[in-house]
């Protein structure tokens, strides 16, 4: 294994919303930072840089991660969703983000990356997702603005729709 020190930089190689894409990274880049300032993926916020808020979360091979508590060095090879590839077309807002629209979930923006991320995995994984796990799931987030009842209401709304239901 060759040890790079602190002021050196590898070439990190990975697949991001669908697209191979490369970027230098320094031994101790968290993935948070590479994401945002190496690769321009800045809907993946940085805020408590602890694991805690959920604002970087982002999927690694299909699993919700924060991104704040990876190097980005780890991610060589990983396929990355961020935000930015929620969106079906360049035009177009996921059912997820739609719903969010229609139910106001979000008033900063600062959390809603790192809750859309973890929903639509969630939805995406246990499509028969109820309240209690939606709760669980969105419990993973700080949000100072909305109070969660949009965010869940729109979330239950989404998964509904996911399933062929009809929504209001």
């Amino acid at each position: 294994m060759t040890r790079l020190n602190k002021n050196e930089t590898t070439l990190i190689r990975l697949t991001l919303n669908g697209r191979e894409v490369e970027g230098r990274a320094s031994p101790r880049l968290l993935l948070s930072d590479f994401l945002r300032h190496e690769l321009g993926a800045t809907g993946t916020h940085v805020g408590c840089e602890h694991g805690v808020c959920g604002a970087c979360t982002v999927r690694v091979d299909g699993v919700m991660a924060r991104s704040c508590l990876m190097l980005a060095i780890q991610a060589e090879g990983a396929e990355i969703d961020t935000v930015e590839g929620l969106s079906p077309a360049p035009d177009q807002l996921s059912v997820l983000q739609a719903a969010f629209r229609r139910h106001h979930a979000l008033q900063c923006g600062f959390c809603t990356a790192g809750i859309l991320m973890s929903l639509d995995t969630l939805l995406r994984d246990e499509p028969e997702a109820n309240r209690d796990r939606i709760e669980d799931v969105v419990g993973g987030h700080l949000c100072r603005c909305t109070g969660y009842a949009p965010i869940i209401a729109a979330a239950l709304e989404a998964a509904e729709e996911l399933r062929g239901g009809v929504h209001v």
